[in-house]
């Protein structure tokens, strides 16, 4: 793509000249700026290529009546609706190639919003004076979004925040550039997992399914990449899913900020795709090594994995509550779903003899499971650890079985 033309997005009343300044860099990078404004009060000192009245206009409503809201969250989440429409429908109609946010706190919320609405795969950077901050929740992260910290700004433009915005817009130009788009050419599986020092069963199933004729995606379940995988469920990309590390569950049942959301699991559930679930790694709670919660692991043994991420073993009463909750968003599946159920094990340190060998524990947690999946499940209970060999090749089975009868689709 020789010169892609990039959405940049910010409200231009209080904002015109960083606007202004971004699509200045955008243009002498060999792009193509258009700039959208989501103000909602005051006349920008130039005439933005959407306005506000465009935005509101793609809300279903006007801005007056976003005005009579008389509230400015209230204004600027039904502006932020507006601009997710209006963005989306650009997109789909060719006309922009990849979008550029910038703002505070407020107009970082609607780009959030904004960003979601974006196909994942499409060019999408935010440089907010909030980048990075733990203001921001899992579920609101597009999965895909770049996000630069708008440093030094907030006032009007300077040297340090004209390189910082300098930058993003050279890095938004570059990504829509550099892009490859390729056309499909084999159904893709989506799998969850963790590294293999916690899980293991990569290296045998991946190998598996491509021989079937399928591409995989493995999303790993740190928190944005479980975002990732409900995202590309939600949207029709996956021929199945194979959820096997379910970490993200008991994580934010716990608290902690290795989370992805609490509609974690329910994407392919409610897009009824084929879902076969293993709960990889959920009797641990994930946390950040650098800053543990006491009041949550005060006494427990800690294993450190790195010096980003470190977990606690689930008590008991944990393990059967996650179970609660991964039973209660199974329970709606109505499309092809089975549960394997290793009684062995399910996390490398969990084995007999690991640090976090519990078989109380487990015990509870399964029969927490067996006790809420309903006949819409189809249990399959296995004497083998998630991470031995006797595992891929039940879910091998199931998989083959559901490719036989016609359940998973070989169509791109």
């Amino acid at each position: 793509m020789l010169s892609p033309t990039i959405l940049i997005v910010g409200t231009a009343d209080t904002k015109a000249d960083e606007l202004l300044y971004l699509k200045k860099c955008v243009e002498r990078v060999g792009g193509t700026g258009r700039i959208m404004d989501v103000g909602v009060l005051g006349t920008p000192a130039f005439e933005p290529n959407y306005s506000k009245f465009d935005v509101a206009i793609a809300a279903g409503t006007t801005n007056e009546e976003i005005i009579a809201l008389g509230d400015e969250n209230r204004a600027m989440t039904k502006q932020a609706e507006g601009a997710s429409n209006l963005a989306l429908t650009l997109q789909r109609k060719g006309e922009i190639n990849g979008m550029l946010a910038i703002g505070g706190t407020l107009a970082t919320d609607l780009s959030l919003d904004v960003a979601l609405a974006l196909p994942l795969g499409f060019p999408k950077c935010i440089a907010s004076t909030v980048a990075f901050s733990p203001l921001l929740p899992p579920q609101r992260m597009a999965p895909d979004v770049m996000m630069v910290l708008w440093a030094g700004g907030l006032f009007g433009l300077n040297t340090i925040c004209k390189s910082v915005l300098s930058q993003a817009a050279g890095a938004i130009v570059g990504a829509c550039m550099a892009r490859e788009v390729e056309q499909k050419s084999l159904p893709i599986v989506g799998v969850s997992s963790l590294g293999s020092s916690s899980l293991r069963y990569m290296l045998k199933l991946k190998p598996a399914l491509e021989q079937r004729g399928f591409e995989v995606a493995v999303f790993h379940t740190t928190g944005m990449g479980g975002r990732a995988l409900e995202v590309l469920a939600a949207s029709g990309e996956l021929a199945a899913v194979l959820d096997f590390s379910l970490v993200e569950v008991s994580n934010h049942e716990n608290g902690s900020v290795v989370s992805a959301g609490e509609d974690r699991m329910e994407a392919a559930v409610l897009a009824r795709l084929p879902l076969i679930v293993a709960p990889g790694g959920v009797s641990l709670m994930d946390f950040q090594t650098w800053s543990p919660p006491e009041q949550k692991i005060n006494g427990r043994d800690i294993l450190t994995h790195n010096r980003l991420i470190a977990c606690v073993q689930l008590t008991v009463e944990e393990k059967v509550q996650a179970a609660r909750t991964i039973a209660a968003k199974l329970d709606k599946a109505t499309g092809p779903c089975a549960f394997i159920i290793p009684l062995h094990g399910i996390d490398e340190w969990d084995r007999e003899g690991g640090p976090f060998n519990d078989p109380v524990g487990l015990s509870a947690f399964y029969d927490t499971l067996r006790e809420g999946l309903h006949d819409n499940v189809e249990l399959i209970e296995v004497e083998t650890h998630i991470n031995d060999d006797l595992f891929v090749e039940t879910a091998l089975e199931i998989f083959d079985d559901w490719l036989a009868q016609g359940l998973i689709s070989r169509e791109v």
